[in-house]
């Protein structure tokens, strides 16, 4: 009796009633803007620019990662406070110039749609960033939940933000997917007891040990996340 009601639970928890993203780099690419706006800071202590690519695996680690890829700085260096308060307004004015939906995001959420699978945004981003781009991407309205990096007391890679996510759509952490395309994103997934699936597609670097991180599943393409969702 206790075997089968372990393979009730199991079954049970293969049923996907709910799919979570990332945003930047796993929803959408952000990075262009994101460079953009370090790179104005640079421009501002008359420095050059650094190209995309040098940047670009930098983007989902924010502000904190992106100055200190542009300028070799930490949160207590001197004049941070400063260059971080540059970077963030320029962002927020040109928060949506080049970014755009990962190729296959827009079917894919067609799709869960299609079969009323409610999705919703996870970030790190904070609101005031959110709110903004997912309206000018067309999507804010048609997402189940946004929670972002400071609608709760605690970030990824605590899990306090995915329970938050499940608590809005109505739906049980195990029958949830995560998409995301940082460590933290996977270690915040196995925390809530979710399946944190891993976007290679997105920002991660070359060296990254993905064996590592302990992921349900890797996909290369947002369409895959459809061969995980049973029918």
């Amino acid at each position: 009796m206790q075997d089968a009601e372990c393979r009730m639970q199991d079954a049970g928890r293969d049923s996907v009633k709910a799919v979570l993203f990332d945003l930047d780099g796993t929803f959408a690419d952000t990075a262009p803007d994101l460079a953009a706006a370090l790179n104005h800071a640079r421009a501002a202590r008359h420095l050059p620019p650094l190209p995309l690519e040098v940047l670009r695996p930098q983007a989902s680690h924010g502000a904190r990662g992106l100055l200190k890829a542009g300028f070799g700085i930490e949160p207590d260096a001197p004049g941070y406070n400063e260059l971080r308060d540059i970077f963030l307004e320029h962002y927020a004015n040109n928060i949506c110039v080049h970014t755009h939906l990962f190729s296959g995001i827009s079917d894919l959420v067609g799709e869960l749609e299609h079969r009323s699978i409610p999705w919703g945004i996870v970030t790190n981003k904070p609101h005031i960033y959110t709110q903004p781009l997912m309206q000018a991407l067309g999507y804010a309205e048609r997402a189940a939940c946004l929670v972002s990096g400071d609608t709760c007391s605690n970030a990824k890679p605590h899990p306090e933000p995915m329970l938050k996510a499940c608590e809005l759509i109505g739906v049980s952490p195990l029958h949830c997917l995560y998409l995301g395309d940082d460590l933290r994103d996977m270690q915040a997934a196995n925390a809530a007891l979710m399946r944190g699936v891993i976007a290679r597609y997105g920002y991660i670097s070359d060296d990254a040990m993905l064996d590592d991180w302990r992921a349900h599943a890797i996909i290369d393409n947002p369409m895959e996340l459809l061969d995980l969702i049973p029918l």
